[in-house]
């Protein structure tokens, strides 16, 4: 959707073809690997995992308590086929991703760790620390916007997904971002949203 701010919507426009550039590498990827077989893709391809889908943003009476911006967030996100270590029966793997509301208000790209947990074949539960760099307001006094305090941002996921197949997932995923009060302002942001997650 296209507004009359212009500001919003060239930030809007920008965003939309950086998301679509990054799905366009995520598919010819895809359809790179597909043409392998499968016991070569698990021993050589570098991706664990690609997430597409859509969050509701800002989300009200979660961990950051108030919401002030409006859209919903499209989100893709890499999981690395690179294990950074298994305790007990949790593994840690890196991963990156990226947020673009389609409002024209603050944006994300991250990247941190994710710890998953499987309690059962088709059920995983994960959770994790990274990283987020964000081009929404630092100290503003517009009441439609986060005053977020820095532009480098911790974030927190926690995830439930549940297993369609051997390779397709689905994901109920919610993360936190905020400088954990080591700037001010501190509103913070959550955003909960559904993704849908190919494993190879």
């Amino acid at each position: 959707m296209i507004y009359v701010n212009r500001e919003k919507g060239v930030r809007f426009s920008r965003d939309v073809c950086l998301f679509l550039g990054i799905m366009v590498l995520f598919f010819a990827f895809f359809k790179a690997e597909n043409v392998q077989s499968e016991e070569h893709q698990s021993q050589s391809c570098w991706i664990k995992e690609l997430r597409f889908g859509v969050a509701a943003h800002d989300v009200d009476g979660l961990w950051s308590g108030s919401s002030k911006e409006d859209g919903p967030d499209f989100c893709a996100e890499i999981g690395f086929n690179h294990e950074l270590f298994h305790l007990s029966s949790v593994t840690a793997y890196p991963n990156a991703g990226v947020n673009i509301n389609t409002r024209g208000d603050t944006s994300k790209v991250y990247g941190g760790i994710l710890l998953e947990w499987t309690p059962a074949p088709t059920i995983s539960l994960s959770t994790g620390l990274g990283l987020a760099l964000h081009n929404g307001q630092t100290d503003t006094q517009a009441t439609d916007r986060k005053s977020l305090g820095s532009k480098v941002l911790f974030r927190i996921p926690i995830e439930i997904g549940i297993a369609v197949s051997r390779h397709h997932r689905i994901i109920l995923a919610f993360d936190h971002i905020s400088n954990a009060y080591l700037a001010t302002p501190n509103e913070g942001m959550d955003t909960l949203g559904l993704l849908y997650a190919y494993r190879f």
